[in-house]
């Protein structure tokens, strides 16, 4: 099973370039939602069927959704539809689809096949017993007849469309046991073929839902204020942006909004993977699909339901579907010309050694019967997506949203990681850390005269001291004014009072040697300065600083466990930028950069081999994130243009999620590799024991399907991290 392979069809001829660029401008691009296509069995037969079409522009296939999106001319709908059809399919338009989004096949009684594992069972028991032929040969062709017509059925269409799957591979296999006698051999090799196809079908099904879940997330009604002033129960999907909405404790939050009055902790995990719910009261924000805790918060809708921040998580991870691995992309190609080489191998042992008198026709063509089992590539092509989609919907439940599988798999080339600093490294709101009293003032009265000025300015630092001080109100400064690129000034009690930086200071002759020193040291540890002062001294220094995010230094130290080397990024000025840099553990800082600088260092580090990771708020620093091999957004949590930019967004801004997505991606790579060392593995033992005369169908059956079954199991094991 492949999540997605996209599949243009043949161009048209040189004549006709013209005349298909021009149709270009009318084509219709729709999605068609087929349950029985979940395997690359279904989507071969369809490509084949309707690549070929000059009216069929391109197709894109998603096994995880079972949806293939058709681009084609706006007459050929019907003949597609028909087409596919004609194939024992049944395709739905999204339409149609959209009453049952959830909807799988319907489920298959196993009563029949129980029955036919009976008859099969019964076959052996006569064969072994020396009963008449007659007798096993009933019972085999009773067991075939219970559970193998479906095969025989999707075997002939195969082969009339000149495509050799499992189910055509099989049929031929069976029938040819029949045709040598091997009564009690084909049923049991039918039935275990239909039995693992079963078991194999409701473990791909786990891999589906675990993405499928986060569509489950948010509810489909809401309770809304209505112009009566009476609250009832709408569908989430028609409340607009700015409709007042309420959510009782116990409740999932149906949409992203505000709160407008309450108090309630949310549980936030579903959508950002932290582990404790977090506080919310009026002016916080609130996301669809997280959990209300104890409390009813009214809350103003934002954003309608199809622009949810849950929605655009479930569209990256869709869109995440949609592009192939590295790894994958590789298997899908030897995939394709492993099978050929089988088949023909097949081939030459039955014809061969007869020919070459070294042995008889029968024993040559059983050997090749079985040769044709082991010929499908069922569980290499599934090894991977299946690894690859475990991997995005484990990082999604921990809030890493992760943007392909490519991403998820260099994560692990990792060699430098950059990383901006305000916002990322920093909490990107500058706090007070230092206060020193310099006059003969109270510290009380300075610290109120300081406040007071603060809480008139709206400058990020003047608002830093403004909460450092519990800001005092600003109606007892009389004569404010703003000095730009300087501080504040205002009338205190009758006298005039400034709140500004050094070189206001400076400028009105109030330094002295010993302020400078002390000014000087302070900057050198990353603080921004500023001092109150009335018309003859400095009465008090306060001195404001972005503070480290708690996790940042843990997680460096992660990454450099990891063997990624750190580099901090960022416009401040350098003697800030090494301060940070210090207290993190960052291997490198530079300061004073622009965003080219940025990018011009990212590009400077790259090299072939060795991957370049950048991190950053998804917006100022989009040339960065995007030259970078992968970009992780801070910041996410409702901000529309992260998710969209980055290849990999933390939702929750925790850095530490990010040595945890490379050793995500080490994991996913092992599970990967071990996979396609079982699958090759036991194609390649039972090869030989075939071609050596010890192998037989059913333990070929055992070996097709148990490998598929084994790495199923093998990358479900991601979806426990």
């Amino acid at each position: 099973m492949s999540p997605t392979h996209r599949h243009d069809a043949p161009g048209h001829p040189a004549c006709h370039n013209h005349a298909h660029s021009q149709s270009q401008d009318t084509d219709l691009r729709t999605e068609l939602r087929i349950l029985q296509m979940d395997c690359p069995t279904e989507e071969a037969l369809i490509r084949r069927a309707l690549a070929a079409r000059p009216d069929v522009r391109s197709l894109d296939f998603n096994l995880m959704r079972r949806v293939l999106t058709v681009v084609h001319a706006p007459e050929a709908l019907e003949q597609i539809l028909q087409s596919i059809r004609e194939l024992g399919f049944t395709p739905e338009q999204a339409g149609q689809a959209a009453a049952h989004p959830q909807a799988a096949p319907a489920a298959e009684s196993w009563w029949p096949l129980a029955a036919s594992g009976a008859a099969a069972l019964a076959a052996e028991a006569a064969h072994w017993a020396q009963a008449p032929w007659a007798i096993p040969a009933v019972l085999a062709l009773v067991a075939i007849a219970g559970c193998g017509l479906g095969t025989y059925r999707k075997g002939w269409t195969a082969l009339r469309h000149a495509q050799l799957n499992i189910n055509a591979l099989m049929s031929i296999a069976v029938a040819g046991a029949l045709i040598l006698g091997q009564w009690a051999e084909a049923a049991m090799v039918m039935v275990l073929f239909t039995l693992a196809e079963r078991i194999e079908a409701r473990s791909l099904d786990r891999a589906r839902q675990a993405v499928q879940g986060l569509l489950r997330l948010a509810p489909d009604r809401a309770t809304v204020l209505q112009p009566d002033g009476q609250w009832r129960e709408t569908p989430a999907a028609g409340v607009a942006a700015g409709t007042l909405v309420r959510t009782r404790p116990g409740e999932r939050i149906a949409l992203d909004g505000r709160v407008v009055s309450g108090r309630s902790a949310v549980d936030q995990s579903p959508i950002t993977g932290e582990s404790l719910p977090v506080d919310k009261a009026e002016g916080d924000p609130v996301y669809a699909g997280t959990i209300n805790g104890s409390g009813t918060l009214e809350y103003r809708v934002l954003a309608p339901a199809g622009e949810t921040t849950l929605a655009h998580i479930i569209r990256a991870i869709e869109s995440a579907q949609s592009a192939r691995a590295p790894t994958q992309r590789f298997v899908d190609r030897f995939a394709r010309i492993y099978t050929p080489l089988v088949v023909l191998l097949a081939l030459g042992v039955a014809l061969l050694p007869p020919l070459l008198g070294l042995g008889g026709w029968y024993d040559w063509i059983y050997r090749a019967l079985v040769l044709l089992v082991i010929a499908c590539p069922c569980a290499l092509v599934i090894s991977t997506p299946v690894s690859i989609v475990s991997g995005l919907a484990a990082a999604a439940r921990h809030g890493v949203l992760i943007k392909g599988g490519a991403y998820l798999e260099q994560g692990r080339r990792l060699r430098w990681l950059a990383l901006d600093k305000t916002g990322t490294l920093t909490r990107g709101q500058p706090t007070l850390t230092d206060t020193r009293i310099l006059g003969p003032l109270e510290a009380g009265d300075c610290h109120a005269r300081a406040a007071a000025l603060a809480g008139c300015s709206d400058h990020p630092v003047s608002l830093a001291v403004a909460r450092g001080l519990d800001e005092a109100a600003c109606g007892t400064v009389d004569a404010f004014t703003a000095l730009p690129g300087r501080g504040v000034q205002g009338t205190l009690d009758g006298v005039s009072h400034t709140l500004g930086n050094h070189r206001l200071v400076h400028e009105r002759g109030l330094c002295s040697p010993a302020l400078e020193a002390e000014l000087e040291a302070l900057e050198r540890q990353g603080r921004t300065v500023v001092l109150l002062a009335d018309e003859q001294r400095v009465l008090a220094l306060y001195a404001v600083a972005d503070t480290l995010r708690p996790d940042s230094a843990a997680a460096i130290r992660s990454l450099h466990a990891l063997g990624v080397r750190t580099l901090m990024l960022s416009g401040d000025n350098p003697h800030t930028v090494a301060a940070i840099a210090a207290q993190a553990g960052i291997d490198r800082a530079q300061g004073d950069l622009l965003p080219e600088d940025k990018l011009r260092t990212i590009e400077t580090l790259a090299r072939p081999g060795q991957a370049v990771g950048m991190v950053g708020d998804g917006i100022n620093d989009a040339p960065a994130l995007a030259r970078a091999d992968v970009g992780f957004a801070m910041g996410a949590m409702g901000t529309d243009a992260a998710i969209e930019t980055a290849d990999v967004a933390l939702m929750d801004d925790d850095l530490r999620k990010i040595p945890w997505f490379i050793r995500l991606s080490h994991a996913t790579h092992r599970i990967l590799v071990q996979n396609i060392a079982v699958a090759l593995g036991i194609k390649a033992v039972f090869l030989v024991l075939t071609v050596a005369g010890l192998g037989t169908l059913w333990m070929a059956v055992f070996a097709d399907v148990g490998a598929s079954l084994l790495v199923v199991g093998n990358g479900l094991r991601l979806l426990r991290r």
